[in-house]
C-alpha cells in the first residue's frame, strides 16, 4: 500500500473511532451485575421502581391512575417522609380543565433560604394506551433513588428540599399550574430540577430554562461536576422549536422560577406508545438520569439558590467528559479574530504564491455543488422512500424504527458526493485552495450567529482550527497529516453530534440539513480529505456503504411485534343527525381497520369540520358507516340564561348519564367572556395544548363522571353556537361493541384521541328558554 494510501485509511479510522468515542462518552455504562453502596445512586434499584409503576397505562382518569398516587405515597413515606396530596380543578388558557391530584413531600433544611424541587409528572399519556416506562417512570424513579441515596448519607440539606410528582402533564402542564399558582410552597422555590423523557433511549440532555440571562445557571450546572454532561447553549432554541413543553415551563414563566430539564430523546416512535415499557428503557439513559440528578442534589441541596438571575448570558458546549462555557461577550470578539486570522493567511499565502487566487474561486464549485446536490438528493430521497414505504406515513413522530439506518444512509450519499465532486485529475493537491470557499461560508454563518443567534457562538471554534490547519501550511508551506488529525477534534466533538441530533430531535424531515451541515464539516476537513488519493474510489465506497444502510433499513421496514404499526379506529355518533360512522386517522389502512371501514371507505372531510386537538394537527382521514348502538346522550341543563346590559350570561350543565373520559365544547361563532369552568377561572399559563386563534376550545378531562359547569357570557345580540363532544376511552372494552382484538404487531395510534367512543350534539337551550331569551333581549334593545 502507499503511503499516500495507507495515510488516508489511517486517518479515516482515527475519525471513525474518534466518533465512536463521541457518542460512547454522552451515557454512563449500566452495569446489572455492579452492587452499588447504599450512599450512591443505583440504577438497578431505579428499575425496580419503573417496573411497578410502568405495569398498566396510567392516564388522567384511568383505574390505574389512582394506584401509582398510592404506590408514590408508599414509597415516600418508605424514605421517612411525611407526603402530603395538591388536588383541585385548574383551567389552563388553552382551556384544559382537569381536577388534578399532585403528590409531594418536604426535607426540611437547617437554613431559612429557597427551596430546591425535584420535579416529574406521574401520568401517562392517554389515548394510546401508553405505559409511561420512560415518561415518565423513569423521573420519578430517578429522583426517588436519588433521595434515598442522598439520606443514606445522614447529611441534613442547608436547603429545603420538595420532592414534586405533577398529575395531568399530558394534558396540558395542570399539576404543574396547580401547585405553581396554588400552593404555598411555590412561593419558597429557587431552583426547579425536572426530569423528562421524549423517547426510550439516548443521553439525558440538559436543557435549561431562564428568564433573562444563564450566566448564573451555567455556573450553578459547572459547579455540579457531572462526569456526563451532554447539553449545549443552541440545544434550548431547538427545544423551543419542538411542539413540547415541560412542567418547568409552568413555573418559568409563572412564577419566574428558573430550573434544568433533563430528557432523553432517541427512540421517538416509542415515545406515547403502548412500547413505551419497561423492557424498552434504556438502561444507560436510566443511569444518566441518576448521574445527573444524585451530583447536583448534593450540590444545590446547600447551595445558594437566593438569587440565579442574571443580566448576562454564556455560551456553553460539552465536550467528552467536559463542559465548557464562555460570555456571550466573547461571541464577536472571537469572529473578529478568526476572521483576521483567515484574511491574514489568505494574504500572506497569496504573497507567497502558496494559494492562488484564481484556485480559491474555483474552490467554490465543487463546495457549493456538493452542498446544493446532497441537500436535494437527500430531500428528494427521503420523499420517495415514504413514496416507496407509505407505511412511513403513519407514525406520526416523524421518526420511523428503522430511522437511524437512514440517517448514516444519507451522511454515506453525502460523503460519497462530497469525494466525486472534490475528485480531480490535477496530480498538485489543491485542499488548501479548496479550503477557503468551506472557510468563507462558516464565517457568514458565525457572523449571522453573533447578531442573531449566540448560543450557538461555540460554531466558531471548528472554524478556528481550521483556519490553523491553513495557517500553518501557509507559513511552513508543508502539510502536517498528524496535526492537521488534532485539529480535526473541535469539529468532530463540536459538530459531529448534530448530524444525528437533529432528525432524532425534528424527524427525519430534516434530513436534508444533516446532509448540509455533513458537508459543511468535510469542508473544514479538507486539508485531511483532500489529499487522499483515489477520491473516486473513497467516495464509490461510501455509496456501497450508503446502499447497504438502505438495505438494511429495507429489511426492517415492515411492521412487527415489537416494532408495531400504530392504527386508529373510533365510533362517532351524531346524536342530532342520528346517524353513526367508523372513523380513522390512519392513511394506510390494514387488516384490521378495513374490518369496520371496509375496502373503499369515504373520505372522512365531513368529520374534521369540528376538528378536536391532536399534537400533529391530524384530522380523521376515512369514515364508514357504522350501525347505531344505544349511546346514552349526556344531560344538558341551562341552569342560567339571562340577559343583564346587553350581554346573556349562561350557566351550563353537562351531566354525563355513561362513563366518560373527555368532553370538548367548542365555541364555534361564540366569543365567551369570563370564563368559568366547575368553579375556576382560566389562569395565566400557557398550555401545550392550545386553542386555534379562531376557535375557543374547552377540554374537560373527566375523572369519577364529575359534571361539566361552564358559566361565561356573550353580547345579547351574538347567537349562542356551542358544540359538545363527548369521549371514552372505551370502545375495545365496551359491552356494547365486539372490536376484534388488534394483532400483536398493531398498537393503537399516538397523540389522537383513540380507541374512542364520541358523541357529538349541539348544546342547545330548550325552545321554550331560547323564546324567552329572545323576547327579553328584544325588550332591552326597544328600551
Amino acid at each position: 500500500m502507499q503511503k499516500s494510501n495507507a495515510t488516508a485509511v489511517s486517518s479515516v479510522l482515527f475519525i471513525i473511532v474518534t466518533i465512536f468515542l463521541v457518542f460512547y462518552s454522552f451515557t454512563p455504562k449500566f452495569d446489572p451485575e455492579e452492587e452499588v453502596p447504599i450512599t450512591e445512586f443505583s440504577t438497578k434499584r431505579a428499575l425496580e421502581k419503573v417496573k411497578v409503576i410502568a405495569q398498566e397505562p396510567h392516564y388522567v382518569s384511568s383505574s390505574n391512575h389512582e394506584t401509582v398516587v398510592n404506590y408514590l405515597l408508599g414509597e415516600l413515606k418508605n424514605l421517612g417522609l411525611q407526603p402530603e396530596i395538591q388536588e383541585g380543578f385548574i383551567l389552563s388558557d388553552g382551556g384544559t380543565l382537569v381536577k388534578a391530584k399532585n403528590v409531594m413531600a418536604r426535607i426540611k433544611g437547617t437554613e431559612n433560604t429557597k427551596a430546591l424541587v425535584l420535579l416529574s409528572h406521574y401520568d401517562s399519556a392517554p389515548h394510546s394506551k401508553s405505559l409511561g416506562g420512560s415518561d415518565d417512570a423513569s423521573g420519578i424513579a430517578a429522583i426517588l433513588e436519588s433521595v434515598r441515596a442522598f439520606q443514606a448519607q445522614k447529611q441534613q440539606p442547608k436547603n429545603d428540599l420538595i420532592i414534586l410528582f405533577t398529575d395531568s402533564e399530558e394534558i396540558g402542564l395542570n399539576g404543574a399550574a396547580l401547585f405553581a399558582t396554588q400552593h404555598k410552597w411555590a412561593k419558597e422555590v429557587g431552583l426547579v430540577l425536572n426530569f423528562e423523557a421524549r423517547g426510550t433511549s439516548g443521553p439525558a440532555y440538559m436543557l435549561m430554562e431562564t428568564n433573562q440571562g444563564n450566566a448564573k445557571m451555567v455556573d450553578a450546572f459547572t459547579a455540579g461536576k457531572l462526569t456526563h454532561p451532554v447539553s449545549n447553549s443552541l440545544m434550548y432554541s431547538i427545544y423551543k422549536m419542538l411542539p413540547n413543553d415541560t412542567d418547568l415551563t409552568v413555573f418559568r414563566e409563572q412564577n419566574k422560577i428558573q430550573g434544568f430539564n433533563f430528557a432523553f430523546i432517541d427512540n421517538h416512535f416509542n415515545y406515547h406508545t403502548q412500547q413505551d415499557n419497561y423492557e424498552n428503557l434504556d438502561r444507560n439513559s436510566l443511569a444518566h438520569q441518576g448521574t445527573n440528578l444524585f451530583p447536583l442534589l448534593k450540590h444545590f441541596a446547600n447551595a445558594d439558590l437566593t438569587n440565579l438571575n442574571s443580566t448576562e448570558d454564556k455560551v456553553y458546549f460539552n465536550i467528552p467528559y467536559m463542559f465548557i462555557n464562555y460570555p456571550f461577550s466573547w461571541v464577536f470578539p472571537m469572529l473578529i479574530l478568526v476572521t483576521v486570522l483567515f484574511v491574514f493567511f489568505l494574504f500572506i499565502g497569496v504573497g507567497k504564491m502558496v494559494l492562488q487566487p484564481a484556485e480559491i474561486l474555483k474552490g467554490f464549485l465543487p463546495f457549493l455543488g456538493a452542498m446544493l446536490v446532497s441537500g436535494l438528493v437527500t430531500f428528494l430521497g427521503w420523499k420517495l422512500l415514504q413514496k416507496i414505504y407509505p407505511q412511513y406515513n403513519d407514525m406520526l413522530h416523524g421518526f420511523t424504527y428503522n430511522g437511524h439506518d437512514y440517517i448514516y444512509a444519507f451522511v454515506c450519499i453525502t460523503l460519497a458526493i462530497c469525494f466525486w465532486f472534490y475528485h480531480s485529475k490535477n496530480s498538485k493537491p489543491n485542499e488548501y485552495n479548496q479550503l477557503a470557499a468551506p472557510l468563507i461560508l462558516w464565517l457568514i454563518i458565525n457572523l449571522f450567529i453573533a447578531f442573531k443567534l449566540k448560543g450557538a457562538g461555540f460554531f466558531i471554534i471548528p472554524v478556528l482550527s481550521s483556519v490553523i490547519m491553513l495557517g500553518y501550511h501557509v507559513i511552513t508551506q508543508k502539510s502536517n497529516a498528524i496535526l492537521n488529525l488534532i485539529l480535526t477534534l473541535p469539529s468532530l466533538f463540536i459538530l459531529v453530534p448534530f448530524v444525528q441530533m437533529f432528525p432524532i430531535g425534528l424527524g427525519l424531515k430534516i434530513l436534508s440539513g444533516s446532509a448540509i451541515l455533513t458537508v459543511l464539516i468535510f469542508g473544514l476537513l479538507l486539508p485531511v480529505f483532500g489529499f487522499f488519493p483515489k477520491k473516486r474510489a473513497w467516495g464509490t465506497l461510501f455509496f456501497v456503504l450508503a446502499l447497504a444502510f438502505v438495505y438494511k433499513a429495507h429489511q426492517s421496514s415492515e411492521f412487527q411485534p415489537g416494532k408495531a404499526k400504530p392504527n386508529s379506529l373510533l365510533y362517532v355518533y351524531k346524536a342530532d343527525e342520528n346517524k353513526a360512522y367508523w372513523a380513522t386517522y390512519d392513511i394506510n389502512l390494514d387488516e384490521w381497520t378495513k374490518g369496520y371501514l371496509g375496502e373503499k371507505p369515504e373520505s372522512a372531510e365531513s368529520l374534521n369540520k369540528i376538528k378536536m386537538y391532536s399534537k400533529y394537527n391530524s384530522g380523521f382521514s376515512y369514515m364508514a358507516q357504522a350501525p347505531l348502538k344505544n349511546i346514552q346522550k349526556p344531560t344538558i341543563d341551562f341552569v342560567k340564561d339571562s340577559v343583564v346590559s346587553g350581554n346573556r350570561h349562561l350557566k351550563i350543565s353537562i351531566t354525563p348519564n355513561r362513563k366518560v373520559n373527555r368532553y370538548n365544547v367548542f365555541f364555534n361563532k361564540t366569543t365567551p367572556q369570563d370564563l368559568i369552568a366547575n368553579g375556576v377561572k382560566e389562569v395565566a399559563f400557557k398550555s401545550n395544548i392550545s386553542s386555534k386563534d379562531s376557535q375557543k376550545v374547552l377540554t374537560y378531562y373527566v375523572k369519577n363522571n364529575v359534571p361539566l359547569t361552564i358559566e361565561f357570557s356573550i353580547p345579547a345580540n351574538q347567537k349562542l353556537d356551542l358544540d359538545l363532544k363527548e369521549s371514552s376511552f372505551d370502545l375495545l372494552e365496551n359491552p356494547l361493541f365486539s372490536i376484534a382484538k388488534r394483532r400483536d404487531w398493531m398498537m393503537p395510534k399516538p397523540f389522537v384521541l383513540n380507541d374512542a367512543i364520541v358523541l357529538e350534539q349541539k348544546i342547545k337551550a330548550s325552545p321554550k328558554k331560547e323564546i324567552m331569551n329572545q323576547t327579553v333581549t328584544a325588550l332591552n334593545e326597544t328600551n
